[in-house]
């Protein structure tokens, strides 16, 4: 009997995989399809070949970002019944066909067939790709969620980085059509070989050193609040307080990334080089907010960090119109945009302490809805605001304003948190007393 038990005990261990090389895996899904933020190096030369107005070219990141919402939202209850080998997998036939498609558009010259390929499949396997990997490092590091979720969003982060160059290059040397595809391909071998790692621990699992039931000699990992299902989720108030805080942070920060350049031209008489290093700049700022917030998260607790997003925020956003030193001036944009990547990487694990981890990726798609909307309504609104008062500090004021509403938010969130542990301790004691 004792080495039936042993064998199986044995077995199990040779079964689990390691979670580092699953972390590494989400990297690679989330550096491929982070790559969507590069879309501004084929504006230009798209519409110098065609002579299609450049509106109508960005619409394309418009469309790609907003399919990456819906199909989160509609797909994330695939995820958790295939499990995230297979959304993976979908994820990768989705993004490199749509990539993969957008060659045929370019080679083709039809704007409409560019929209569907890299803007609806594409967003597709944006959707998918983004939120497989994240809820299952999420099971993986119960111990740490915030770091786990920071390491494959700051890929996403850091995509454009890597990838702007790769494509600039590309586009001089083989033309636009030939990058899209040698770009699909690459993708979605790269995809396709992460997903395979990719997999959900066994159940009861816990890492080395750690028990669920505070066993002697181990550290206890923290229950979270409650186990809901994404339907259960959206019928409570706190899904929304996270909807609303996201969605906030996000219209706000892309916002200012739009427009970030000639802003920062017009308020402190920045020159074009000038602005367009403090753009570049821009993506390191957000792609480290990613780690290094959620890392943090692990230690303050995500109510704080949230609650530290939006003071930080509306501090700045506040003091910006009135800042004339260009250096002063970089230094609150790059701070905003720690905490505008922040915000995404520490999300998922907010999700899991607040709803647990029973559908904790289609919990995630239905809150990514609210990035869907604000890569909407953020550019438009922030064009919008500065047409109406013929002045950036106009929309600044706007945005700060938004984010008093969002610190509120931040703060009403803790007291269903409380009510939460106030009702977690009551069944621990009716549970105590019936034994």
């Amino acid at each position: 009997m004792r080495k039936t038990i042993a064998k199986e005990m044995n077995d199990l261990e040779q079964k689990v995989k390691n979670r580092w090389l699953i972390a590494l895996a989400a990297v690679g899904i989330h550096i491929s399809i982070g790559s969507v933020y590069a879309w501004s190096v084929f504006t230009k030369p798209i519409t110098e070949q065609f002579g299609w107005d450049l509106p109508d070219v960005q619409f394309t990141f418009s469309i790609a970002i907003l399919f990456l919402g819906l199909s989160a939202a509609f797909l994330g209850h695939y995820v958790e019944k295939h499990g995230p080998r297979k959304a993976g997998i979908l994820a990768s036939i989705f993004f490199g066909v749509g990539t993969v498609g957008a060659g045929l558009a370019i080679q083709l010259s039809s704007l409409p067939l560019l929209y569907l390929c890299y803007g609806v499949l594409g967003g597709i396997g944006l959707g998918v790709g983004y939120i497989t990997p994240v809820s299952t490092l999420v099971k993986w590091f119960p111990d740490r969620r915030g770091l786990a979720t920071g390491l494959a969003i700051m890929g996403f982060g850091f995509a454009s980085m890597i990838a702007s160059p790769i494509m600039n290059t590309l586009i001089a040397n083989v033309g636009i059509a030939n990058t899209f595809y040698i770009l699909g391909i690459i993708y979605f071998v790269v995809m396709l070989a992460s997903a395979q790692y990719l997999a959900p621990p066994p159940k009861g699992w816990v890492p080395a050193g750690f028990s669920n039931s505070g066993t002697a000699g181990s550290k206890q990992i923290k229950k979270d609040l409650c186990q809901l299902t994404a339907n259960e989720a959206i019928k409570t108030r706190r899904f929304y307080w996270l909807w609303l805080m996201l969605f906030i942070n996000v219209t706000c920060g892309i916002a200012v990334i739009s427009v970030a350049s000639p802003m920062a031209q017009e308020m402190v008489g920045m020159s074009v080089g000038t602005a367009a290093l403090m753009v570049g700049l821009n993506g390191l700022f957000n792609g480290g907010g990613r780690i290094g917030w959620a890392s943090l998260s692990d230690f303050i607790g995500r109510p704080n960090t949230y609650t530290a997003f939006f003071a930080i925020q509306m501090v700045l956003f506040f003091l910006l119109p009135n800042l004339s030193n260009p250096i002063l001036f970089m230094a609150a944009m790059f701070l905003i945009m720690t905490c505008y990547g922040g915000g995404f990487a520490s999300i998922p694990a907010y999700i899991g302490d607040l709803f647990g981890t029973k559908q904790l990726g289609a919990i995630h798609g239905y809150i990514l809805t609210a990035w869907a909307a604000a890569g909407l309504a953020g550019p438009i609104f922030a064009a919008w605001v500065r047409k109406t008062t013929e002045s950036y500090t106009g929309t600044m004021s706007v945005f700060a304003g938004m984010f008093v509403v969002a610190l509120v938010i931040s703060l009403l969130v803790r007291l269903d948190i409380k009510k939460l542990k106030e009702e977690a301790k009551q069944r621990e004691k009716s549970v105590e007393l019936a034994s």
